[in-house]
């Protein structure tokens, strides 16, 4: 969905390098710099990273593919539930009911203590990271846990993440799974946009449900388009052109 509206595709080496030059340039793969050990080692770096993130993030536009999906979801008594692993916040700026969506990886616009000292967390608004371009290193005021005044981080599930606190997520499972609960016997669909086998927690989840619920699932995908046996529908496609065909052809 992001890559759609601009933003930086993280699959393979080359895709995120050539999103983050200085990165490819001391050899560290997404897969070794998403890791809360930075935040330890070298803040500068971990904020770096996820500062320019989230900057980013925040200027980005959804694109029409959001609006479309939103627009099929209020046609419908029950409307709809997001589930995603993106951590953009694209949805809520799209204008999807926050108490409607699942962030199953955490939020870029909420924080948390490095070291977890609580279970709380907050919002990142007001908070501004100073990002060097060409180090891709963040200088300045760097955001701290209210209670500790320890460093802060995204709360954002990371590679070999032991400190990430799940409460929010969690809240988030319990109305998606209390909504699940009354559509018993409703007939579902499932639209799923490019949510690959790498990380599979999107791909898994509407595969479940689609057995649970006996929903039908539309999996749209420029590269894994395959489907379970059934009455499903894989798309080999980006997410904005498969959504706007679909819209204009229905």
């Amino acid at each position: 969905m992001g890559v759609d509206s601009g933003l930086p595709d993280f699959r393979g080496n080359e895709g995120f390098w050539r999103a983050y030059p200085p990165f490819a340039a001391l050899g560290l793969r997404f897969e070794e710099l998403a890791n809360p050990r930075w935040f330890q080692e070298d803040v500068g770096l971990a904020w770096g990273f996820y500062g320019h993130r989230l900057d980013l993030y925040r200027r980005t536009k959804p694109h029409a593919g959001f609006e479309v999906l939103k627009r099929w979801a209020s046609t419908k008594p029950t409307e709809a539930f997001v589930f995603t692993s993106n951590v953009d916040g694209q949805f809520e700026a799209a204008g999807f009911p926050g108490d409607q969506l699942v962030e199953c990886h955490g939020s870029i616009h909420h924080l948390q203590c490095c070291a977890s000292c609580s279970q709380e967390t907050w919002l990142a608004d007001g908070i501004m990271i100073e990002v060097d371009p060409d180090s891709m290193r963040a200088s300045g005021s760097l955001p701290q846990c209210p209670h500790c005044f320890g460093p802060a981080r995204p709360n954002i599930l990371m590679f070999g993440d032991r400190q990430w606190i799940s409460r929010r997520t969690s809240d988030q499972l319990a109305r998606y799974t209390a909504w699940l609960e009354q559509l018993r016997g409703a007939r579902l669909a499932l639209i799923e946009c490019g949510a690959g086998t790498a990380l599979p927690q999107v791909r898994s989840e509407s595969e479940w449900i689609a057995h649970r619920a006996d929903a039908s699932l539309i999996r749209i995908n420029p590269r894994e388009a395959n489907v379970p046996a059934g009455p499903h529908v894989g798309i080999m496609s980006g997410a904005l052109e498969a959504l706007v065909a679909i819209d204009r052809a229905s």
